[in-house]
């Protein structure tokens, strides 16, 4: 394992099926990447514990990201930085996280509304960003 540059990528198909829950961490991945990232075959994201999709893209535009829904997916163009903003997880704890970590990468830093569901999952979550160096408060 080694750093290097994230960059964009096209999924579709049996790998989709297999990360339906990675979807919220993927797609903040993809836009701090380089270039366009695609997702398509993602219909059952739709029926999560939320519209996934949608919520995703509503979120990540309202932090700066510049991404578009589809049908059945989304496309992400990345960026070196997003803008900040608040943000709502919509109850789902996956995108709660995602999102927090997304304000590592931004100029103003995220704020996660209902921030508390993510206690359903990860209760150390915060902590374990702090001990990591983040600037993070709950």
């Amino acid at each position: 394992l080694r750093a290097g540059e994230l960059h964009g990528t096209e999924i579709g198909g049996d790998l989709v099926v297999r990360m339906i829950d990675e979807f919220p961490a993927f797609a903040v991945a993809a836009a701090l990447a380089e270039g366009q990232t695609t997702v398509r075959d993602a219909l059952e994201l739709r029926h999560k514990e939320s519209d996934r999709i949608t919520m995703l893209c509503q979120e990540l535009q309202a932090v700066g990201a510049d991404v578009t829904e589809t049908a059945d997916g989304f496309v992400i163009y990345g960026k070196p930085l997003l803008t900040g903003g608040t943000i709502n997880p919509h109850r789902d704890h996956r995108l709660a996280m995602s999102l927090a970590v997304a304000g590592l990468r931004s100029v103003n830093g995220i704020t996660v509304q209902g921030a508390e569901i993510i206690n359903e999952s990860f209760p150390s979550f915060a902590q374990n960003l702090s001990e990591l160096g983040a600037a993070i408060s709950v």
